[in-house]
C-alpha cells in the first residue's frame, strides 16, 4: 500500500508551536479603508486650521478673557495675588474720567484724519499703478517702502519735520515770515502731525491690496466700455469701484480697527516723558490711556476696563460697517 508522507497543511505550525492569524477578507479591508478615508476627509480640514485657533486661544482669547477678569477686580499692583471684586466700579471710573473722554475724542480725530485720506489716496495711487507704466514693478514696490521702515525710524524722520523749535516746516514758515506752528502744544496740529505719520506708513500697504483687486478685474469689461464711448473716469467709477467693493470693505474694516488702536505714532511723538500724550493730554489716544493707567500708574483693573470699552467700541463700529456695506450692496444690485 502506498502512503503519502508529505506533511499536512498545519504541520509546520504545529511543530513551531505558533499560529498565524488568518488575514482579514478583502471586503473587510476595503470597508476599513473607506472608513479611514471618510474620517480623513471629514477631520483633515479642521486639523489644518487648528494651529491658528490654538495660537489665537493662547495669545488672543485668553488675554481677552483675563483682561475681562481684571476689569471687575481691584488690581492696582503688579504681582498681586488676587484683587478684591469690585463689579462695575472700574468701568464707572473710566467712563467718568475726563482724561478718558478726551482720549476717545483724540482717537476719533486722529482716526478720521488718517484713515479717510489714506484710503482715498490708496485708491488713486492703485488706479495709477494699474496702468501700463514703465518700470511698473519698481513703482509698485516703492510704495511699500514706508511700510517696512521701523516706526522708531519714522518717528525720527517726522520729528525733524514737526519739531517745535528746530523743525524743517517751522524753519520754512519763518523764512516766509509766518508764525511757527506749535506741533506738540496745539491739539489740532498735533493730530495733523500724527495722522501724517500714519498716512505715510500705511498708504502704500493699502495701495498694494487695492492694486491686487484691480488687477483681477476682467479687461474685457474695460474694452467693452471703451467701445461704448466711456472715458477713463467713467470706467473707473462704473467698473473699477464696483468690482473691488469686497476688497474696499476689507481695507476699510482693517483701517478702522488699526486707526482706533493707534499707539506707536502718538507714543513716539511724545517728547515729554512726564505724561503720555502731551502735558494736557492733547494727543493722548485710548491705547495710550490704557498704557498710562496700566503700565505707568499700575492700576490694572482700570486699564483693563478701558481696554474692554475700546474693544466694544471697535466691535460696534465694525458691525456698523458690515450693516452699511450690506445695505449698499443690496441697493446697488
Amino acid at each position: 500500500m502506498l502512503t503519502d508522507d508529505r506533511p499536512g497543511p498545519g504541520a509546520d505550525t504545529a511543530e513551531s508551536g505558533s499560529t498565524t492569524p488568518p488575514s482579514p477578507p478583502r471586503d473587510v479591508r476595503l470597508i476599513r479603508r473607506r472608513r479611514r478615508s471618510h474620517w480623513d476627509l471629514k477631520l483633515s480640514p479642521y486639523l489644518y486650521i487648528s494651529p491658528f485657533f490654538i495660537l489665537f486661544a493662547l495669545v488672543g482669547l485668553f488675554p481677552l478673557l483675563y483682561t475681562g477678569y481684571l476689569s471687575v477686580h481691584d488690581w492696582d499692583k503688579l504681582y498681586r495675588q488676587r484683587g478684591e471684586f469690585t463689579g462695575m466700579e472700574n468701568f464707572e471710573f473710566v467712563l467718568t474720567d475726563p482724561i478718558f473722554r478726551k482720549a476717545l475724542v483724540n482717537t476719533f480725530s486722529i482716526f478720521l484724519m488718517s484713515s479717510v485720506p489714506q484710503i482715498v489716496v490708496a485708491v488713486g495711487v492703485a488706479a495709477l499703478l494699474d496702468n501700463q507704466l514703465r518700470a511698473r514693478t519698481f513703482w509698485r514696490m516703492s510704495v511699500l517702502l514706508p511700510f517696512v521702515v521701523a516706526p522708531a525710524a519714522a518717528a525720527l524722520i517726522f520729528g525733524s519735520l514737526f519739531a517745535d523749535q528746530s523743525g524743517l516746516i517751522n524753519a520754512a514758515l519763518r523764512e516766509l515770515g509766518l508764525e511757527p506752528i506749535r506741533w506738540h502744544v496745539d491739539r489740532l496740529w498735533s493730530h495733523v502731525a500724527i495722522s501724517s505719520m500714519v498716512n505715510w506708513r500705511w498708504t502704500g500697504y493699502n495701495t498694494l491690496i487695492l492694486l491686487a483687486a484691480m488687477q483681477a478685474v476682467p479687461r474685457e469689461l474695460y474694452e467693452s466700455a471703451a467701445l461704448d464711448g466711456a472715458g477713463r473716469l467713467r470706467q473707473f467709477w462704473s467698473i473699477t469701484l464696483p468690482m473691488i467693493r469686497p476688497t474696499m470693505i476689507f481695507v476699510i474694516v482693517t483701517s478702522t480697527i488699526g486707526g482706533l488702536q493707534i499707539f506707536t505714532e502718538p507714543r513716539l511723538f511724545d517728547d515729554s516723558m512726564s505724561r503720555e500724550g502731551g502735558a494736557d493730554h492733547q494727543y493722548m489716544t485710548a491705547a495710550l490711556y490704557i498704557y498710562d493707567r496700566g503700565i505707568v500708574d499700575g492700576f490694572y483693573g482700570r486699564a483693563s476696563a478701558a481696554a474692554w470699552l475700546l474693544f466694544l467700541i471697535i466691535v460696534a463700529i465694525a458691525l456698523l460697517n458690515f450693516v452699511l456695506t450690506r445695505y449698499l450692496t443690496r441697493r446697488s444690485s
